[in-house]
């Protein structure tokens, strides 16, 4: 996976108010879950504060970071867990991170590349892609930037499902029988059966 640096600053305001006002100075609202745990066993969230400017560029992007956090000082690893943004700006609201280490298992969603063209392209269908990421679960050191996937030999009418996949080294976390892309008949292909009948 990429990595990326971003800096953060510890906040001990939180709050509706309070997060307001940080955005009005380009700050963003962050909480890191992870290694510290509470009372009742749960993950604990540590509240911090990073510039819009550094986190856009691991937010607007296709690819999946896994982001050196340096926050007053202390460094930690983590990957992006949850996003809000405006519902009518489209801003970025509030970041939630998840610590991550070499040896415990995070899933998270890697985007597909489909390799290759398909028989059923060639005999004049459309390929069809269904989803854009499939989940994975892994160490983090183990798992890829992309998910390259062969479509090459897939016939029309015919599909790839989740279930149908494996990478070595990761769990697929999404549902097996999640269509990944098809090929759908066009009308030049239902044109060209009916005339090779």
């Amino acid at each position: 996976m990429k990595e990326i640096a971003i800096n953060g600053q510890k906040r001990e305001l939180t709050g509706k108010k309070a997060s307001k006002e940080l955005r009005k100075e380009g700050l963003v609202p962050c909480n890191l879950y992870g290694e510290k745990k509470g009372e009742n066993g749960l993950p604990e969230a540590m509240s911090f504060t990073a510039s819009f400017a550094e986190l856009r560029k691991a937010v607007y992007t296709p690819h999946v970071f896994v982001v050196n956090l340096n926050i007053d000082g202390k460094e930690h690893k983590a990957i992006i867990k949850e996003l809000q943004f405006h519902p009518t700006t489209d801003a970025l609201l509030h970041a939630d991170f998840y610590e991550v280490n070499e040896t415990k298992e995070i899933t998270v969603g890697i985007p597909v590349k489909l390799n290759g063209l398909a028989q059923g392209v060639r005999d004049g269908g459309k390929l069809n892609l269904s989803i854009r990421k499939i989940d994975v679960t892994a160490p983090y050191k183990q798992i890829p930037e992309i998910l390259n996937i062969d479509v090459t030999n897939l016939g029309l009418g015919k599909a790839i499902k989740v279930g149908e996949l494996s990478f070595d080294g990761l769990k697929l976390a999404t549902p097996a029988q999640v269509v990944v892309c098809s090929v759908k008949e066009t009308r030049a292909s239902k044109a060209a059966a009916a005339a090779a009948e």
